[in-house]
């Protein structure tokens, strides 16, 4: 009997899979970091920061003609975090990263429901944020349609607590109360409208996004819920590429309120990429971004725009000095870059980046130089994995020093900060017809 419910079983999964296709594979991504003023100016009294972090992931994909069905289970890891012999993982880094649904509606229209990945052109306002080992992702519901040129996403989130007690039998806080859950601009509810038209060498995009974010009262140790705040992004991202030559502008308006109903008025980004390759070998970049930030005299608003949800660690210097994690509702910023990228075989690289920093607006002492950084990263590929080596140091100006809190005595005399990163993505199954 055991012999005839494995032939049914068998037969069963066989069937399954001629008509459709499962997927599973990995990653596992090691990366050494040496921080000497990664993030902000180190003190001199400081020492460096040293440790290797991994990430691992576990990915399975499903797909039929009606649905698609993605899961990825992650655990980041720093090195000797776990005591020895400890049963259990002290950081509790395992999570379900991403669990969704794609589920075919008709011709053109589909709706993706589930814990995923907000990406969009160069992932300024939404993006994976890859780089970090933990990455981003939403829980979301989309509706999708995609035909010809056209794409166009309707975005909608909505997040809760949890929490059984005595007085709140049921666990879950009633709709439009308590969302204890900040940082980070976490928000409470979400809705966008994205909308794409792609061309051969010109594709133009805008994004509408509201977020509303759960407001307190009280004291830090007691606060009570008190109302959303809604900040409304809007914008455009245009994209040009013929032959060697290429082009991106970002172009975003903020207006509304932040957390706990901060006005904010007047706020923007503003960049422009451009790009040309001289030969096979030598690729160049030339650009400037503007993010619009406070005027010292401004108290009863913010004019200062943040990215929010965008992958940062992409724009503005490699070390993170601006917008990740920091330099919200701040002076802004002005960025002006320069690149340069050698293909040194077919399977290796080199990029040279070297960026200027200032203040979109003065600090309170009239300064708005914040200093140059430069940012050098080799990447070579490998049959099966990739390998990547990167440095990069800050040559702080005045004004860096006062934005950082810190006087250029008690301060470090070099910032930089070096890493080096294994990827290996191994496919352990794919069912596809070949």
């Amino acid at each position: 009997m055991k012999r005839q419910y494995t032939l049914i079983t068998l037969l069963v999964l066989s069937i399954q899979f001629a008509t459709a296709q499962f997927e599973l594979d990995g990653e596992f991504k090691p990366r050494t970091e040496y921080r000497n003023g990664f993030g902000s100016i180190i003190p001199d009294a400081a020492d460096a920061g040293f440790a290797i972090a991994t990430r691992l992931r576990l990915n399975a994909g499903y797909q039929t003609e009606a649905f698609k069905f993605y899961m990825s289970l992650q655990d980041v890891m720093v090195w000797g975090e776990n005591r020895q012999l400890k049963p259990e993982d002290s950081n509790n880094s395992f999570s379900v990263f991403q669990a969704w649904a794609d589920i075919k509606l008709s011709e053109g229209f589909s709706t993706k429901i589930g814990r995923q990945m907000l990406v969009y052109d160069d992932q300024r306002i939404l993006g994976g944020v890859d780089w970090a080992m933990q990455a981003r992702n939403h829980d979301a519901a989309l509706l999708k349609y995609s035909k010809g040129k056209l794409m166009i996403d309707l975005g909608l989130a909505f997040n809760q607590d949890f929490t059984a007690t005595t007085a709140n039998p049921g666990g879950f806080q009633s709709a439009g109360t308590a969302y204890n859950t900040t940082g980070f601009f976490s928000y409470k509810s979400m809705q966008y409208l994205y909308l794409k038209h792609k061309g051969e060498a010109f594709s133009i995009s805008g994004l509408i996004l509201n977020n509303g974010f759960q407001n307190f009262t009280g004291e830090a140790d007691a606060l009570v819920a008190d109302g959303v705040s809604n900040l409304i992004t809007l914008g455009t991202h245009l994209d040009y590429k013929k032959g060697s030559f290429g082009a991106a502008f970002n172009g975003y308006l903020q207006t509304g309120e932040r957390q706990n109903s901060v006005d904010v008025s007047g706020a923007y980004l503003l960049g422009l990429d451009l790009s040309y390759k001289v030969s096979k070998g030598v690729s160049l970049g030339l650009g400037a971004e503007i993010i619009s930030g406070n005027d010292a005299s401004t108290t009863d608003k913010t004019e200062a725009f943040f990215p929010l949800y965008g992958t940062n660690h992409k724009f503005n210097g490699f070390m993170d000095y601006f917008y990740v994690g920091n330099h919200a509702n701040s002076i802004g910023l002005t960025d002006i870059h320069a690149s340069a990228k050698f293909a040194l075989s077919e399977t290796s690289s080199l990029l040279v980046k070297v960026l200027n920093f200032s203040g979109e607006q003065e600090l309170g002492s009239g300064e708005k130089s914040l200093g140059t950084e430069v940012d050098l990263v080799f990447a070579k590929n490998f049959k099966g994995y990739g390998l990547a080596i990167g440095y990069s140091q800050m040559f702080a100006s005045d004004g860096m020093y006062e934005l950082k809190g810190i006087t250029e005595d008690a301060a470090g005399s070099v910032q930089n900060w070096a890493w080096v990163q294994l990827t290996m993505k191994p496919k352990f199954l794919n069912t596809a017809k070949k």
